[in-house]
């Protein structure tokens, strides 16, 4: 007859360590008090006999499952991928793994994410709220002492740390840069949608990102003595087709614009594409300056002008800051702003005349 095996226990890993099931537990399971020696003696012990931390048990004893839930807009943009990348570097530092989800930046889906998370008592939260202005799914998470933790958006009303760029100091930058160079017309080129395709009221952009970028933009621009700079700002641009007529109409635009910026990576790289398409050149044709300093934007002739967002150093920081929350911190929450410079290389040129 064989002897069937099974994988060593709390109570096997404290009789090896002549402690008491409890003081193993306590250990093992990462919570609680235990003296330096007690904490060397079981691990020693589950060393020994190979001991495994099963997940669902500790989750059921101390409430967490030892996973952090992050949410992102979308995880082919490579903003997020490098963030997430981040975060993950941090938590595995910390023996904390994490569950990823993506919103598609529907506020119904981040919604219902958020719930799913919480049934798999996740640690804590890392997300990107996809509507600042509705967060009460986030509220309910922290009343039920599940920590959570923004990151690239920021929402007010909600009692969390945030970590974000500086979204309206980096668009003012750039347009005095441009404006140096001569450049009046600028254009604002992002994937945000409406339901009448025009910009609208500033409040009823959810994502603060976007809010803020665009609010900096017009403000920018009518401090530079241009009228209806809102006419500069060109939503929708949310695929190839979609850019392709955003570049349409404003290569179409009178008077004529002499600069675009692209409000992330996979626009900057659909809009420099589809200048090259057409035969213009830049700087010479048009300039072009785009957000994050993506991998393509290192390898195109003349290279693009960014706006360097360090989305690794805004998931270190996002991950840091849950961690310490976890570890007990209680201090009021901060909102932590990420320099964001311009790296101006070599599509930023004169001002095209006639």
């Amino acid at each position: 007859m064989s002897e069937k095996s099974s994988s060593p226990t709390v109570a096997d890993v404290a009789r090896e360590a002549k402690v008491s099931k409890a003081t193993a537990a306590r250990v093992l399971g990462g919570y609680g008090i235990a003296s330096d020696s007690a904490r060397r003696v079981v691990m020693e012990a589950a060393d020994r006999l190979g001991y495994q931390p099963n997940d669902l048990a500790r989750s059921m004893s101390t409430g967490r499952s030892g996973l952090v839930g992050v949410i992102v807009g979308d995880i082919e943009n490579a903003f997020f991928s490098q963030a997430v990348r981040g975060i993950s570097d941090t938590l595995r530092a910390a023996d904390l793994n994490l569950i990823i989800s993506n919103s598609s930046e529907r506020l119904s889906e981040e919604v219902e994410m958020v719930s799913v998370l919480l049934r798999q008592r996740v640690a804590g939260l890392i997300v990107a709220p996809t509507d600042s202005r509705h967060v009460n799914h986030l509220k309910a998470a922290l009343v039920a002492g599940t920590p959570v933790v923004t990151i690239d958006r920021h929402a007010p009303e909600l009692a969390a740390d945030a970590i974000c760029g500086e979204d309206r100091e980096s668009i003012g930058r750039v347009l005095s840069r441009l404006q140096g160079a001569g450049h009046r017309h600028v254009a604002y080129v992002t994937a945000m949608e409406t339901r009448d395709g025009k910009l609208g009221r500033l409040e009823d952009i959810g994502i603060s990102a976007v809010r803020e970028r665009i609010a900096g933009f017009l403000e920018h621009m009518r401090e530079a003595g241009v009228e209806n700079p809102a006419d500069l700002a060109f939503i929708g641009a949310t695929g190839d087709d979609e850019t392709t007529s955003v570049v349409t109409r404003i290569l179409e635009h009178s008077p004529p614009i002499t600069a675009i910026l692209a409000s992330d990576s996979l626009i900057g790289a659909r809009v420099f594409r589809e200048l090259s398409d057409r035969g213009l050149s830049l700087p010479q044709d048009m300039s072009l300056v785009s957000w994050f300093d993506a991998d393509w934007s290192r390898v195109t002739s003349p290279r693009i002008s960014v706006v360097d967002q360090p989305t690794y150093q805004f998931g270190q920081k996002a991950a840091e800051r849950l961690i310490a929350r976890l570890q007990g911190d209680a201090s009021p929450p901060k909102l932590f702003v990420i320099p964001t410079p311009l790296l101006d290389r070599g599509t930023i040129g004169p001002a095209k005349t006639g």
